[in-house]
C-alpha cells in the first residue's frame, strides 16, 4: 500500500469512528421516533470512491472497530460482524462506482430500493417488529434515496455508477450484519441482552441497517465528491481513466 493510501486509510478511519460514536450521542443524526440514522457511513463511502476500494474497505474496518468498542465494548461481535460487513461492503462500493454503468445499472438500483420499500411495507402489515413511524420513515428513506440516485444520474453523469456502488456495497453490508447478529444470538448474549432471536430479526437488521445508511450515502456523498474532485482534480479516477484513453488508441 503505497504512503497515500496509507495516510487516507488512518483518516478515513479516524473520522469514522469519531462521527460514529458522536452519532451514537445523539449528535449529527436525526432520529425519528425510535430510528436513528448513521450518517457516519459518508466517510468510507466518500474515500472508496477518492481512493480506491482497499482504502474505503480497510478505512471503513478499523473505524467501526474503534466506535464498537467505545459503543457496546464487545469486540466480539464487532470483529465477527461489524468489521467484516464494513470490509467488504465498502470495498464492493469502491469497486463497482469506478466502473462506468449504464440506464440498466441505474435502473437496478432503483428496483432493489424499491423491493426493499416494498418489504419493509409487508413486515408492518403482518406486524413484524415495526410500527408505523418506523416504517413510515424507512419508505420515505427508499423514496430518498431513489430520487437521489436519478438525479446523480442526470446532473452528474461521471458518477452515474455510484448509485449502483452505493446500493450493492450496502446491501452486502447490511446482509453480513443482518444474519451475523442473528447468529451471534444464537450462541451469545448480545450487549441489548438478548439470546436467541427468531431467524426474521436477520431480517429486520437488515433492512434496519440498510435504510438508515442508504439516504446519506446517496444524497451526501456525490456532491461532496463533484465538489472534491472540482477542487482536486489530480485526484479524480474518472478523469485519469478519460486520459488514459487516446494512449491506449
Amino acid at each position: 500500500m503505497k504512503l497515500r493510501d496509507l495516510s487516507a486509510t488512518v483518516v478515513n478511519a479516524a473520522l469514522y469512528a469519531s462521527l460514529g460514536y458522536l452519532t451514537y450521542l445523539g449528535l449529527f443524526t436525526p432520529v425519528i421516533g425510535v430510528v436513528r440514522f448513521w450518517p457516519s457511513v459518508i466517510v468510507p463511502g466518500f474515500f472508496s470512491v477518492v481512493y480506491g476500494p482497499m482504502v474505503g474497505g480497510l478505512g471503513a474496518a478499523i473505524g467501526i472497530f474503534i466506535s464498537d468498542l467505545a459503543i457496546h465494548g464487545n469486540a466480539l461481535l464487532s470483529l465477527a460482524v461489524g468489521v467484516p460487513a464494513n470490509f467488504l461492503g465498502f470495498y464492493v462500493m469502491g469497486l463497482l462506482a469506478r466502473r462506468r454503468t449504464g440506464r440498466l445499472h441505474i435502473y437496478g438500483s432503483i428496483v432493489l430500493l424499491t423491493l426493499v420499500a416494498v418489504l419493509t411495507l409487508i413486515l408492518y402489515w403482518l406486524n413484524v417488529m415495526l410500527d408505523f413511524i418506523t416504517a413510515t420513515t424507512f419508505i420515505s428513506a427508499c423514496v430518498v434515496s431513489i430520487v437521489s440516485i436519478a438525479a446523480v444520474y442526470r446532473f452528474y453523469p461521471e458518477l452515474s455508477s455510484y448509485g449502483i456502488a452505493s446500493v450493492a456495497g450496502l446491501t452486502l453490508g447490511s446482509g453480513i450484519i443482518g444474519v451475523g447478529v442473528w447468529g451471534f444470538s444464537q450462541f451469545l448474549v448480545l450487549p441489548s441482552g438478548e439470546m436467541n432471536l427468531p431467524v426474521q430479526a436477520a431480517l429486520i437488521w437488515f433492512i434496519w441497517t440498510f435504510i438508515t445508511e442508504i439516504p446519506f450515502l446517496t444524497a451526501i456523498v456525490p456532491p461532496t465528491l463533484k465538489v472534491f474532485f472540482k477542487a482536486y482534480p489530480s485526484l479524480n479516477p474518472f478523469k485519469q481513466k478519460e486520459k488514459e484513453k487516446p494512449e491506449k488508441a
